[in-house]
């Protein structure tokens, strides 16, 4: 069962990875990138339950927390040019 959600969720992350290749704009590859870093945070978590291991579950509360300020940081770097 929890092999079959791994394989569901990665397949899902190589198709969000073609747009994030071949978006036709920055925004789209930018969400994508965000998607896939939401994807591998899933995907932590579920490693983590497997194997019963709860530091999983903060090392993809970190990779979250990571992938939410850097989506934020670009965008807001991409629309003023500047970070402050």
């Amino acid at each position: 069962m929890f092999d079959a959600a791994a394989t569901v969720i990665t397949l899902a992350a190589v198709l969000v990875l073609y747009r994030a290749i071949k978006g036709p704009r920055v925004y789209d590859r930018a969400l994508a990138v965000n998607m896939i870093g939401t994807k591998t945070v899933v995907l932590l978590a579920l490693i983590g339950f497997i194997y019963k291991r709860p530091h999983f579950l903060d090392i993809a509360l970190v990779y979250a927390l990571m992938n939410y300020i850097s989506t934020l940081a670009f965008l807001k770097y991409r629309e003023k040019g500047r970070l402050d």
